[in-house]
């Protein structure tokens, strides 16, 4: 059986572009920014490849001749392929075992992950849009983060203009009523190592001094690694769960400070292998929320990222 060809990575299409035209070249110009929309759209870097997979097939078997606008009509095939898919994918997390979180994915090299505008790609942006129906979710992204006219996006999702500026604001007004205003980006990163220090040391009075009254604590670990099931809530409760889970956490294990979705985390390996990445989202009250990835899965683009995992080590307690 002949096999399928495969999207071209990002790194083959400069060369391969000046080689032979089968709708390469379009593709290649546009490619950041269609997996920069599939992954916004659904919080999976693994869908999101699949989904520009996709793209290409079609792109390929498509007459190219009469299409007028290829980067529009490839981003127009991207958004409504994520749509089906992110109905799907909502049905799938109502059914998650434990909490649901987006996929991480490094972004130490392109911040903005192929958008005009680094807006909902913070993680905790991507969690609150992942209670959006779909059709708001794509409205919300093609116009913050990528910058698309009202007029554009109406073409695209084959809707009035006047309804999409009623989904957009709809979509600013969840995310804004979700979270509070964020701190700036290095005061996140000054807190999650000031976190990171209390925990490992066990100073529960520094750590609760960092938390906002209202903090979530997320740790998603998908059925496969133990984690908490449901979401912590409150200062004294994460308080009292990150006391009781330190005393074998931060043991035999070494630290680094990477960076994902534009904002600072820790990996956390044992062995050498990653087991847990953990960030935050913060405000001026302090540290909002605590997200926690253990599912090996949503590990993977950190590990396998360019960063260079032996900067900002930290020695000391979490040291193995």
């Amino acid at each position: 059986m002949a096999e399928e060809p495969q999207a071209p990575s990002s790194a083959r299409l400069g060369a391969e572009a000046g080689e032979y035209d089968d709708g390469l070249s379009a593709f290649a110009g546009v490619r950041p920014r269609l997996f920069g929309i599939a992954y916004r759209m659904l919080g999976s870097a693994a869908e999101a490849e699949d989904v520009v997979q996709d793209v290409w097939l079609r792109w390929q078997s498509t007459n190219r001749k009469v299409v007028e606008n290829p980067p529009a009509f490839l981003a127009t095939t991207t958004t409504r392929l994520c749509i089906n898919l992110a109905q799907s994918a909502h049905t799938r997390h109502e059914t998650y075992v434990g909490t649901w979180l987006p996929e991480p994915v490094d972004t130490s090299s392109d911040p903005g992950l192929g958008a005009e505008r680094s807006e909902a790609l913070q993680l905790a942006v991507l969690l609150l849009l992942e209670k959006l129906s779909a059709t708001e979710r794509a409205a919300y992204v093609l116009r913050e983060a990528f910058d698309y006219s009202y007029d554009q996006i109406a073409s695209i999702l084959q809707m009035e203009e006047a309804n999409v500026r009623q989904l957009v604001s709809r979509a600013r007004k969840h995310i804004a009523d979700g979270r509070r205003k964020s701190v700036s980006s290095n005061e996140q990163r000054r807190l999650l190592e000031a976190f990171v220090t209390a925990a490992q040391k066990g100073d529960m009075a520094a750590l609760e001094g960092l938390l906002a009254e209202d903090v979530v604590s997320y740790a998603d670990g998908g059925g496969l690694v133990r984690a908490a099931g449901v979401p912590v809530s409150g200062r004294e409760r994460v308080k009292t769960f990150v006391e009781a889970v330190s005393t074998y956490f931060w043991k035999g294990v070494s630290v680094a400070f990477v960076e994902v979705n534009g904002q600072a985390a820790v990996l956390v390996s044992r062995g050498g292998v990653p087991a847990t990445l953990g960030t935050i989202d913060a405000s001026a009250q302090g540290i909002d929320q605590i997200m926690w990835f253990l599912r090996p899965s949503k590990l993977t683009a950190v590990s396998k990222s360019g960063q260079d995992l032996s900067e900002g080590h930290t020695p000391g307690p979490a040291a193995a």
